[in-house]
Protein backbone atom coordinates (compact mmCIF):
# COMPACT_ATOMS: atom_id res chain seq x y z
CA UNK A 1 0.00 0.00 0.00
CA UNK A 2 1.32 3.43 -0.91
CA UNK A 3 1.69 6.03 1.82
CA UNK A 4 -0.44 9.19 1.73
CA UNK A 5 2.62 11.17 0.62
CA UNK A 6 3.28 8.73 -2.22
CA UNK A 7 -0.37 8.81 -3.27
CA UNK A 8 -0.25 12.60 -3.24
CA UNK A 9 2.74 12.56 -5.60
CA UNK A 10 0.99 10.03 -7.86
CA UNK A 11 -2.19 12.12 -7.75
CA UNK A 12 -0.48 15.37 -8.75
CA UNK A 13 1.47 13.62 -11.54
CA UNK A 14 -1.71 11.97 -12.84
CA UNK A 15 -3.81 15.11 -12.46
CA UNK A 16 -1.31 17.36 -14.22
CA UNK A 17 -1.24 20.37 -11.89
CA UNK A 18 -1.21 21.23 -8.21
CA UNK A 19 -4.48 22.50 -6.77
CA UNK A 20 -6.48 22.19 -3.54
CA UNK A 21 -9.35 20.06 -4.93
CA UNK A 22 -7.36 16.98 -5.96
CA UNK A 23 -5.95 16.42 -2.42
CA UNK A 24 -9.44 17.01 -0.99
CA UNK A 25 -10.65 14.11 -3.11
CA UNK A 26 -7.62 12.04 -2.13
CA UNK A 27 -8.28 12.56 1.57
CA UNK A 28 -12.00 11.90 1.10
CA UNK A 29 -11.26 8.65 -0.73
CA UNK A 30 -8.82 7.52 1.95
CA UNK A 31 -11.37 8.32 4.67
CA UNK A 32 -14.09 6.33 2.89
CA UNK A 33 -11.72 3.36 2.59
CA UNK A 34 -10.86 3.63 6.28
CA UNK A 35 -14.53 3.69 7.27
CA UNK A 36 -15.19 0.53 5.23
CA UNK A 37 -11.95 -1.10 6.36
CA UNK A 38 -10.77 -1.78 2.80
CA UNK A 39 -7.56 -1.36 0.82
CA UNK A 40 -7.03 0.36 -2.51
CA UNK A 41 -8.70 -1.52 -5.36
CA UNK A 42 -6.39 -3.70 -7.44
CA UNK A 43 -9.19 -4.94 -9.69
CA UNK A 44 -12.89 -4.52 -8.92
CA UNK A 45 -12.91 -4.91 -5.12
CA UNK A 46 -14.26 -1.36 -4.83
CA UNK A 47 -16.67 0.72 -6.89
CA UNK A 48 -17.19 4.51 -6.83
CA UNK A 49 -20.42 6.25 -7.72
CA UNK A 50 -19.29 9.86 -8.19
CA UNK A 51 -21.78 12.72 -8.02
CA UNK A 52 -19.37 15.23 -9.57
CA UNK A 53 -19.88 16.76 -12.98
CA UNK A 54 -17.73 18.69 -15.42
CA UNK A 55 -16.94 22.30 -16.17
CA UNK A 56 -16.99 23.49 -12.57
CA UNK A 57 -14.38 24.72 -10.12
CA UNK A 58 -13.90 21.52 -8.14
CA UNK A 59 -13.87 18.83 -10.82
CA UNK A 60 -10.31 17.99 -9.81
CA UNK A 61 -11.75 16.38 -6.65
CA UNK A 62 -12.60 13.21 -8.58
CA UNK A 63 -8.99 12.63 -9.69
CA UNK A 64 -8.10 12.53 -6.00
CA UNK A 65 -10.86 10.02 -5.27
CA UNK A 66 -9.65 7.80 -8.12
CA UNK A 67 -6.03 8.05 -6.98
CA UNK A 68 -6.92 7.06 -3.42
CA UNK A 69 -9.36 4.26 -4.16
CA UNK A 70 -7.90 2.78 -7.34
CA UNK A 71 -11.34 3.02 -8.94
CA UNK A 72 -10.82 4.03 -12.56
CA UNK A 73 -12.66 4.21 -15.85
CA UNK A 74 -10.21 1.70 -17.35
CA UNK A 75 -11.18 -0.89 -14.75
CA UNK A 76 -14.88 0.05 -15.12
CA UNK A 77 -15.27 0.39 -11.36
CA UNK A 78 -16.41 3.99 -11.35
CA UNK A 79 -19.60 5.67 -12.52
CA UNK A 80 -20.18 9.41 -12.83
CA UNK A 81 -23.66 10.83 -12.23
CA UNK A 82 -23.00 14.43 -13.42
CA UNK A 83 -24.98 15.90 -10.52
CA UNK A 84 -22.33 18.61 -9.90
CA UNK A 85 -22.09 17.72 -6.21
CA UNK A 86 -18.85 17.18 -4.35
CA UNK A 87 -19.80 13.74 -3.13
CA UNK A 88 -19.36 10.06 -3.90
CA UNK A 89 -20.34 6.65 -2.61
CA UNK A 90 -17.65 4.03 -2.13
CA UNK A 91 -18.86 0.44 -2.36
CA UNK A 92 -16.98 -2.57 -1.00
CA UNK A 93 -18.14 -5.04 -3.65
CA UNK A 94 -16.86 -8.10 -1.74
CA UNK A 95 -18.30 -7.10 1.62
CA UNK A 96 -21.54 -5.65 0.26
CA UNK A 97 -21.15 -2.39 2.21
CA UNK A 98 -21.10 1.25 1.13
CA UNK A 99 -20.49 4.72 2.54
CA UNK A 100 -21.28 8.15 1.08
CA UNK A 101 -18.79 10.97 1.63
CA UNK A 102 -19.33 14.63 0.74
CA UNK A 103 -17.75 18.00 1.34
CA UNK A 104 -19.42 20.03 4.07
CA UNK A 105 -21.40 22.86 2.40
CA UNK A 106 -19.88 25.56 4.60
CA UNK A 107 -16.37 24.33 3.80
CA UNK A 108 -17.09 24.09 0.07
CA UNK A 109 -18.55 27.62 0.00
CA UNK A 110 -15.47 28.99 1.75
CA UNK A 111 -13.14 27.08 -0.60
CA UNK A 112 -14.91 28.54 -3.62
CA UNK A 113 -14.14 32.01 -2.27
CA UNK A 114 -10.43 31.24 -1.87
CA UNK A 115 -7.64 33.26 -3.51
CA UNK A 116 -6.89 30.22 -5.72
CA UNK A 117 -10.43 30.20 -7.11
CA UNK A 118 -10.35 33.99 -7.52
CA UNK A 119 -7.27 33.58 -9.72
CA UNK A 120 -9.01 30.84 -11.70
CA UNK A 121 -12.07 33.07 -12.21
CA UNK A 122 -9.76 35.65 -13.77
CA UNK A 123 -8.60 33.03 -16.28
CA UNK A 124 -5.27 32.10 -14.68
CA UNK A 125 -4.49 28.45 -15.52
CA UNK A 126 -4.11 26.34 -12.34
CA UNK A 127 -0.44 25.64 -13.04
CA UNK A 128 0.21 29.40 -13.21
CA UNK A 129 -1.36 30.34 -9.87
CA UNK A 130 1.51 31.84 -7.82
CA UNK A 131 3.01 29.53 -5.17
CA UNK A 132 2.34 32.10 -2.45
CA UNK A 133 -1.39 31.76 -3.23
CA UNK A 134 -1.43 27.97 -3.63
CA UNK A 135 0.88 26.79 -0.84
CA UNK A 136 -1.15 28.01 2.18
CA UNK A 137 -4.29 26.43 0.73
CA UNK A 138 -2.54 23.12 0.03
CA UNK A 139 -1.00 23.09 3.51
CA UNK A 140 -4.44 23.67 5.01
CA UNK A 141 -6.08 20.94 2.91
CA UNK A 142 -3.38 18.44 3.85
CA UNK A 143 -3.40 19.13 7.59
CA UNK A 144 -6.94 20.10 8.60
CA UNK A 145 -8.94 17.55 10.60
CA UNK A 146 -11.33 15.52 8.44
CA UNK A 147 -14.31 16.64 10.50
CA UNK A 148 -13.58 20.19 9.31
CA UNK A 149 -14.44 19.42 5.70
CA UNK A 150 -16.01 15.97 5.31
CA UNK A 151 -19.50 14.63 5.93
CA UNK A 152 -19.35 10.86 6.41
CA UNK A 153 -22.58 8.93 6.00
CA UNK A 154 -23.51 5.75 7.80
CA UNK A 155 -22.14 2.47 6.49
CA UNK A 156 -25.02 0.75 4.71
CA UNK A 157 -25.65 -2.68 3.24
CA UNK A 158 -25.05 -2.63 -0.50
CA UNK A 159 -25.17 -6.08 -2.12
CA UNK A 160 -23.12 -6.19 -5.30
CA UNK A 161 -23.87 -8.66 -8.11
CA UNK A 162 -20.89 -10.58 -9.45
CA UNK A 163 -20.42 -9.99 -13.17
CA UNK A 164 -18.15 -11.95 -15.47
CA UNK A 165 -15.74 -9.97 -17.63
CA UNK A 166 -16.23 -9.87 -21.39
CA UNK A 167 -13.38 -11.34 -23.44
CA UNK A 168 -15.00 -12.29 -26.78
CA UNK A 169 -15.01 -10.01 -29.81
CA UNK A 170 -16.79 -9.86 -33.15
CA UNK A 171 -15.67 -7.94 -36.25
CA UNK A 172 -18.06 -5.21 -37.36
CA UNK A 173 -19.31 -5.99 -40.88
CA UNK A 174 -19.07 -2.31 -41.86
CA UNK A 175 -15.79 -0.93 -40.45
CA UNK A 176 -14.04 -4.22 -39.70
CA UNK A 177 -13.01 -3.17 -36.19
CA UNK A 178 -13.31 -5.64 -33.33
CA UNK A 179 -16.14 -5.04 -30.87
CA UNK A 180 -16.63 -6.84 -27.57
CA UNK A 181 -19.65 -9.01 -28.22
CA UNK A 182 -21.79 -7.52 -25.45
CA UNK A 183 -22.04 -4.33 -27.54
CA UNK A 184 -22.49 -5.78 -31.01
CA UNK A 185 -25.74 -5.03 -32.83
CA UNK A 186 -27.21 -6.69 -35.91
CA UNK A 187 -28.36 -5.05 -39.12
CA UNK A 188 -29.72 -7.17 -41.96
CA UNK A 189 -28.43 -10.21 -40.08
CA UNK A 190 -24.85 -8.89 -39.96
CA UNK A 191 -22.92 -7.76 -36.87
CA UNK A 192 -22.32 -4.02 -36.62
CA UNK A 193 -20.74 -1.78 -33.98
CA UNK A 194 -22.78 0.99 -32.38
CA UNK A 195 -21.33 3.86 -34.48
CA UNK A 196 -21.83 1.95 -37.75
CA UNK A 197 -25.39 1.08 -36.76
CA UNK A 198 -26.17 4.80 -36.78
CA UNK A 199 -24.90 5.43 -40.32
Amino acid sequence: MLSTEELLDVGFAFHGHRCPAMPLGLRAGLKAMGVLGVERSKDKELFVIAETGKGHAMGCFLDGVMTATGCTYGKSNIEKKYWDKMAFTLIDTAGGKAVRVSLKPEFEAKALGSPFVEQRKRGVPPQDVPPEVLKPLLDNVLTMPEEGFLEIGAVEEHPWPKKAGCFDTVACSVCGELVFDKSILHRDGKPVCIPCSEI
